[in-house]
Parts: C-alpha cells; structure tokens; sequence
C-alpha cells in the first residue's frame, strides 16, 4: 500500500466537499479530496439538483409548447415528446458539470482520488482504488463530506422500476400512466411535476395534514392549490401501510393517518421520497470514536469540529437543512477555520427553494415560528397579479411575503411562490445577512419593468405603505 502525505483530507466530492478542498488548497494546504463514485459533484451534479433541473426546465418547454405559448399569439401544432433525447440533454448536463469539477479541482492542485475512504485513525485515511488496489493517506486533518442518501419506507423495496427512488425518477424509460408520489416534500413535488407534465397521472400521499409542512403555512397552501390546478391530486393527513408489486403494476395500501377505513390505489410507478438520511456508513467511523446523534448525525462543534481533534464533518452529514449550498457555505467556512482564519455561516439567511412553476423560496422564519417565539413582527405581502412584468408574461400566480420585526424593522423572514422566485429570494438572503431594514428594500430603487418590484412593494406593505396593491 503507497503511503501520501497531506495536509488535510477531504472523504466526499459533493458541493461540501470539492468546495472545501477547493478553498483549503486555495490558502496553501495540501489537499487530497476522496469519493468512491467516481464522477466529483456528489447526489447533487450526478443524480440529484443538477439532473432533476434540467428535467424540470425541459417539461416547462412541453408544456408551454403544449398548452401556454397560444396566449401569446404563438401557435404550435402537433407537439411531440421525445423522452429519448430529453434523458440526453439532462445526462450531457451531469456529463459537463462533472467534468467541470475535475478541471476546477485540477486547476487548484487538489489531488482527486476515486475510492472508498475508511478512517484507520485520526491521521490516517486508506482508500481502496475504484480500479483497483489500495493508498494509505496521512493527513493532519480530515473532514468528511459524504453527503447523504435516501431514505425508504419499512418494508418497502426500491428497485428503481416499480418502485422509485428520485434517483430511479430521473431516469424512467417511458411516462407512466399513473405515478404515485409517497411524500409530499420538496423532491416528490419536483419529480411529479416533472411526470406529471409529460402526462403521467400523479397521486401525491403525505402523512401530515399539508405538503411541505416546514414551510410558511399560507404558502403552503398556496402552493397546494396551485397544483391541484395543474392537475396534481393530494391525499394529504394519509399514511402507506403497504406496498405490493406485480410485473404489470404496484398496488398501494392507504388509510387516514389518524385511523380509518384503509383504500387500494393502483399505478405503474411509485415514487418513495420521505427523505434523506446522512451517509455515515462504512466510513470507519468506529476505529476513531467519532459521535453520531439519536439521528445518526455527526455531532460537531460551531467550527465543525467533531468530538476527536483533527477531524471536521460539513452538509448532510451533520444538522442542519441537506441542501447543497449549505454544504458549499460549510465547507468554505470548516476549510478557511483549519487554515487558521474566521469561517463562519449564518443559518437564518440560508434560502431554500422548490423548482417547481411557479417556484417556491423562502429565508429565514415562518409566520409559525415567530408566533411560537412570541416575536412582535409585521407581515408585508404583494401579490404578482399586481406586478406589470408577471402580467406582461401571464405568469401572476403567487405573491412575495416579508416578515419584519416591529422592535427593530429588521427582515426577519421572507417567502415567494411565483415565476423566478428562487432567483428572487437573493436579495432577501442578502437583507437577513446583512440585518438591513424593510425600510431600506423599500428605499432601494428596482427596475422597472420586473419581478423584483414585488419584493419592494412587499417591504412597503409591511408599513402598509404598498403602491400598486
């Protein structure tokens, strides 16, 4: 076994990952970055965010073409799909964002190594060769990275044909007739928009009483609403207690999640997504006495640091929300805190978004969570029906909300379901990072004609001092 020296080592190529080693390397240290895939990108760029986007933008296309563009005077007779080449432009997307990371690691001089890293001790990582063979890596630092994976249903076996993970969702051979979702979270509402537009039946299941119950609860509904419309059918406050297989179909077992009288829904595809679990397994986490929580989480310090000196976990692995960009935050603050400087992420301005169309994004708190925390807080909504550009582009569903403190002004929360909303939800981010004022957005001139506009007027709404609505 070959023996390398680093100054840190990095198990995992994912958005956490190859940023942090990509900022280690870039304040001087010598870095190896490890992952048994293969490809660098992690979940997101090889079976997760990057796939599952273009899929989604390439069913907006379809269904615009479809049902959307003869509003506009554009008129498109007889279109058809070609699955065939639409799986084509989404695996040229991973191909080109994989080969991406390669170039940028290169570039840097990390030194990417494809294999399985097993932690022998504190300094010590062995890595067996996806081609073979084995190299010991000793390193004075290590931070694992190794993101997360799905997580099934008791009982229930994804084989990736009948029944799917978002995984199996991506990549199906022809649009079922009938797809049922299991899961009414942000993955499932995705992958059944993206079937339920090439003209799939979608049934969404979901044990609680509404779909993405981390969510604002009006836009919650909102957004329910909203897909219903589209055709999507809800059986919320409903639990699976089976699932059952023939060559030709699945047969599920549903019943009230509170108890009831049990119904059968019959489909060709079920789509099982009730979450992720971190990827911690296999990682000889053991042989150093690393602690994990009741969650099987890494536990870890405000610095990353975990309960044995040297060794740092980031993203999925530890708490927090698995979305890629709170990984890439982490592994840039974890990387900068071992090279000696001040790495540091807020979580209150870490956005998530839902791509559906319209889109979803939110930062910071929900009207729940303030009320649960006894926060003096304003709300400000504007709804897109009153916007110019979004009545320009017939696209005036949704509103933006911003939540303000009533002490302070201070942005505290802010939620969009519209067009662009997660481009839009930036500037939010940036007011929660920065603890500016909903006064000071309000001031702020915006273009115009745009989207934006309704994030100022929602900020004037929140001293009830909107224009347009």
């Amino acid at each position: 076994m070959s023996e390398d020296k680093f100054d840190l080592v990095v198990i995992g190529a994912g958005p956490g990952g190859y940023v942090a080693a990509i900022r280690a390397a870039q304040l001087g240290l010598n870095v190896a970055c490890v992952d048994k895939r293969g490809e660098p990108g992690g979940t997101c760029l090889n079976v997760g965010c990057m796939p599952s986007k273009a899929l989604l933008h390439a069913s907006e296309l379809y269904e615009e073409a479809n049902h959307g563009m003869a509003q506009f005077g554009v008129k498109i007779d007889k279109v058809g799909l070609d699955l065939k080449t639409m799986m084509g432009h989404k695996e040229k997307v991973v191909s080109d964002l994989t080969g991406g990371v390669r170039f940028l690691l290169k570039k840097n001089k990390v030194e990417y190594i494809e294999g399985a890293a097993t932690l022998k001790d504190a300094t010590t990582v062995d890595v067996a060769l996806n081609k073979g063979g084995e190299r010991q890596l000793k390193t004075q630092y290590v931070m694992i990275a190794t993101g997360s994976e799905v997580a099934s249903l008791p009982g229930v076996e994804i084989d990736e044909k009948q029944v799917v993970s978002s995984t199996g969702a991506l990549s199906l051979p022809k649009v079922p007739k009938h797809m049922v979702v299991i899961g009414g979270g942000v993955i499932g509402l995705e992958m059944g928009s993206v079937w339920s537009r090439l003209g799939a039946e979608v049934t969404v299941v979901e044990f609680m009483d509404r779909i993405t119950p981390e969510m604002d609860g009006e836009v919650s509904k909102q957004f329910q609403r909203i897909l219903a419309k589209q055709g999507i059918t809800f059986k919320t406050s409903t639990k699976v207690t089976e699932v059952k297989k023939t060559k030709t179909a699945v047969t599920l077992t549903v019943e009230p999640a509170k108890g009831g009288d049990a119904e059968k829904i019959k489909c060709d595809v079920v789509l099982v997504s009730v979450g992720r679990k971190p990827h911690t397994a296999g990682l000889g986490l053991e042989n150093v006495g690393v602690v994990l929580d009741e969650r099987g989480r890494i536990e870890t310090d405000a610095h990353f640091r975990t309960n044995v000196a040297g060794i740092y976990a980031i993203g999925d692995v530890i708490k927090g929300p698995m979305l890629a960009h709170k990984a890439e935050d982490e592994g840039m603050a974890c990387a900068e805190i071992i090279a000696g400087y001040a790495g540091h992420v807020n979580y209150d301005a870490i956005p998530g978004v839902i791509y559906t169309m319209p889109e979803v994004a939110a930062v910071g708190k929900t009207e729940e969570q303030l009320k649960a925390d006894n926060v003096d807080y304003s709300v400000g909504k504007f709804p897109f029906s009153a916007n110019s550009r979004a009545k320009a582009n017939a696209a005036t569903e949704g509103f933006v909300k911003i939540l303000s403190c009533n002490k302070t002004d201070k942005v505290l929360g802010a939620h969009i379901i519209g067009a662009n909303a997660g481009n839009m939800i930036a500037e939010l981010a940036l007011a929660i990072e920065c603890g500016i004022a909903a006064e000071d957005i309000a001031l702020t001139s915006h273009a115009h004609p745009t989207e934006m506009e309704a994030v100022r007027e929602a900020a004037l709404a929140t001293d009830k001092r909107a224009i347009h609505a």
